[in-house]
């Protein structure tokens, strides 16, 4: 089920649950741009040969993909923070 289908109506969650639930995805998503970020400052000091045998392997890949998903996962924070605000109310 994604967000989209979910009716708040049948929503078994209270506020402070929402709440706890949002601090922690809200970290989650700090840690990841935090190393996106560090990741970046790091290939400034890769070397051509370094950074294209960096990018070729299966890790790299599995990164690239994570961010992908991570774009989906943005726009799914901001409606689970407009029905936790929902709550709120």
């Amino acid at each position: 089920m994604n967000i989209a289908q979910i009716n708040k109506n049948e929503l078994d969650i209270d506020l402070s649950n929402a709440k706890l639930a949002y601090t922690i995805i809200q970290s989650l998503l700090t840690n990841q741009e935090a190393l996106s970020d560090l990741l970046a400052v790091m290939a400034h000091v890769l070397d051509e040969d370094v950074a294209k045998a960096l990018t070729n392997t299966n890790e790299w890949q599995n990164y690239i993909d994570s961010k992908r998903e991570l774009e989906t996962t943005k726009l799914q924070i901001e409606k689970f923070t407009e029905e936790m605000l929902k709550l709120d109310k």
